[in-house]
């Protein structure tokens, strides 16, 4: 077997503990973890980490590969965060793609048009001759032209579908923004990419994540959903040719449309992946609310400048708990969505239930976002065993927030915007994702932000007065050691690998990340860059 040796760096054990050390890999597995010389073995190949830091692989606990792989082929809008950028992008797209019917893509923010939100307008001038279809950044809405809504038979007389809305300007026209369910209105213009094109879409998001260092993650919605086609047969496949090279957790996409028979339907693909030693099917993904800036968060009292609007909660409580009894007891971890406080209340409340109704769960369920949680509900994460799933990236005072998201808040509401210390200090575990192509896979520029809450300056999107200098609530800011192990330990035990990857022992598996700097130094994780991954002892990913 091959062997490989690691050394002339930092290890970091996990626990905020860096050490100058040595690994020694055999094969798939983590032979040898020394500190003295005299303990190192010799092997056929020698990796010389040039004073970096070797870790474990990093897990991402919420993403979504499918979707950014297709937006990384198609009309990509997140290099860059400018509306006459955004058009050019768009015009270079269209002259390049004159055969396609219809274009599509996403990647972009709101807060670079007036108002919040683009119009048709903004795309009409650009392309006029066939519809566009572009998904904001978040993925909770689409930005369509004249031509989109025309297709689509969207006009003043259409009624909003259930959990969601067209804008609609003071005639009541639409104006060329969907969000939420309203986006299954203009589905069916969007042609569903092939399978060749699918894998293709799928390669380039895990080569990209492999890239910053990830080697395991949870796709957070596999199934027929508003988000795009089912990942599950793309997974099936690579993983059949044996291209599919990390560790992935498929979180099932529930079905609000359906009752509880649908348990029964995730059950048998969970048997079907048993076989498979890179997919796991054993979670389900639960859709509670949607976004802030949209309105479609579930709160407990209305947006700050309304009458009486809490946003949208897209399944009652009473059948959040049903769902979430009937999942636990058929042995399913539950990965909720929930943005706004009530949504997450609600979440808590249905593990409650879950609890006296199943008894204490071995399932690990986890709430992913929690953008407010009611300071009533903090300490419950930690009471119930309920790990917070948290983007660590959008914890900064950048323009998006400032101008879309506080506003809506209020500043009472404000100071319990992304409680991550709060939630650990209390017992609560933190893990991280990235909700990719949302917001950047970079796990190190998520943990940089979770340590100072502010922006990083290598990101194009950290745009704003004081989003590299004054911290959004400084106070919920985590220690190093947490926010990298929110990334590692923690993650794979979410993603119930912790017996095998997550840390750097003897006997786990080689599953390993060289970053070329010391990542001690928090003002270097934002420039620092992965040099090698590794899954299982073979390197996925070598920096050029």
């Amino acid at each position: 077997m091959h062997t490989t040796l690691y050394t002339n760096g930092l290890l970091y054990l996990g626990g905020g503990d860096f050490r100058e050390g040595h690994v020694l890999t055999i094969g798939d597995r983590i032979d040898r973890v020394a500190f003295d010389d005299a303990d190192v073995a010799p092997a056929a190949e020698v990796v010389d980490l040039q004073g970096g830091t070797l870790l474990p692989g990093f897990h991402d606990a919420h993403v979504h590969p499918l979707l950014a792989g297709i937006q990384l082929l198609g009309i990509d809008l997140s290099p860059v965060h400018d509306r006459d950028a955004y058009r050019q992008i768009i015009a270079e797209y269209a002259r390049s793609h004159r055969d396609a019917p219809v274009l599509s893509g996403g990647g972009w923010f709101g807060d670079v048009f007036p108002g919040g939100f683009p119009t048709a307008g903004d795309l009409d001038d650009v392309v006029a001759d066939r519809p566009v279809v572009l998904h904001s950044h978040d993925a909770h809405g689409v930005w369509v032209n004249s031509a989109a809504l025309a297709a689509a038979g969207i006009d003043s007389d259409t009624c909003d579908p259930e959990g969601g809305r067209i804008f609609r300007d003071a005639a009541g026209r639409p104006t060329g923004m969907l969000v939420e369910g309203a986006v299954g209105l203009v589905g069916h213009l969007l042609t569903d990419p092939d399978r060749a094109n699918l894998a293709e879409a799928l390669l380039a998001a895990q080569h990209r994540l492999h890239s910053v260092g990830i080697t395991s993650w949870q796709d957070a919605a596999v199934g027929a959903s508003d988000l795009g086609p089912d990942a599950l047969p793309v997974y099936e496949e690579l993983d059949q040719r044996g291209l599919l090279t990390a560790r992935v957790v498929t979180a099932l996409w529930w079905d609000r449309t359906r009752g509880l028979d649908q348990i029964a339907d995730l059950a048998a693909i969970r048997e079907r992946l048993r076989t498979s030693s890179r997919l796991d099917a054993g979670t389900v993904k639960v859709m509670v609310d949607g976004m802030v800036e949209n309105h479609t968060a579930a709160m407990l009292e209305p947006f700050a400048g309304t009458d009486d609007d809490r946003g949208v909660a897209f399944i009652a409580p009473d059948d959040l708990e049903r769902l979430s009894v009937g999942l636990d007891a058929a042995g399913f971890q539950i990965h909720f969505h929930a943005v706004g406080d009530a949504a997450v209340r609600n979440c808590l409340d249905a593990l409650t239930t879950v609890r006296t109704q199943n008894g204490v769960s071995a399932n690990r369920h986890h709430i992913a976002h929690l953008d407010i949680v009611d300071a009533a509900d903090v300490g419950r994460f930690g009471e119930l065993d309920v790990a917070a799933n948290v983007t660590a990236l959008w914890a900064r005072t950048d323009e998006e927030i400032v101008t879309r998201k506080l506003p809506l808040l209020g500043a009472e509401r404000a100071r319990h915007h992304f409680p991550f210390a709060d939630i650990a200090r209390t017992g609560g575990r933190i893990v991280g994702g990235s909700d990719w192509p949302v917001t950047d896979p970079n796990p190190l520029w998520s943990v940089r932000t979770a340590v100072t809450r502010t922006g990083v300056p290598e990101d194009p999107h950290a745009i704003g007065v004081g989003v590299l200098t004054q911290p959004l609530l400084a106070e919920q800011a985590l220690s190093l050691a947490e926010a990298l192990d929110a990334y590692l330990s923690n993650a794979a035990y979410i993603n119930r690998l912790e017996t095998s990857t997550g840390t750097l022992r003897e006997g786990m598996l080689a599953d390993l990340v060289w970053v070329d700097r010391d990542l001690r130094e928090i003002d270097a994780l934002g420039s620092a860059r992965v040099r090698r991954t590794v899954v299982g002892g073979d390197t996925v990913y070598a920096a050029p």
